[in-house]
């Protein structure tokens, strides 16, 4: 099975220049952990709640930019990627979202719950939360 069975396809991405006030209410209404940062059709990084609550709230700044807080250059994964594949690379860079390239383009995003969901072997997530949950 491929990433392209389970990944969520239907995603929403922002620009660097976001207001992390607005990239956080959009987390909200759509019930997601993650927004993939673009710019231009590239994908320039991903901004996590945690992102905002480490990098953000905690320093007590939520007046800046989705660039201020996001991570660069983050693991990507391919439409094409096994699920074993990603598997490894989530647990390899201690991930639990994978955006999905396909040519440089954001066409999805994997994560660990999408393994426990969509995947009939569940162990798998099992396994994927053992290696990324590890302290490193």
């Amino acid at each position: 099975m491929e990433l392209r069975d389970i990944m969520t396809s239907d995603i929403e991405t922002c620009e660097p220049n976001t207001k992390i006030t607005k990239v956080a209410g959009l987390m909200k209404s759509l019930g997601v952990g993650s927004i993939p940062v673009s710019e231009n059709g590239e994908l320039k990084g991903i901004v996590s709640d945690r992102d905002i609550v480490i990098r953000c709230v905690a320093d007590g700044n939520i007046e800046g930019t989705v660039s201020d807080v996001m991570t660069l250059d983050p693991v990507t994964g391919t439409p094409d990627m096994t699920i074993d594949e990603a598997k490894n690379l989530m647990s390899e860079y201690q991930i639990r979202r994978l955006p999905v390239l396909d040519n440089g383009n954001v066409v999805g995003i994997v994560s660990l719950g999408d393994l426990a969901v969509k995947h009939e072997d569940n162990d798998k997530a099992g396994d994927a939360l053992t290696e990324i949950s590890k302290p490193l």
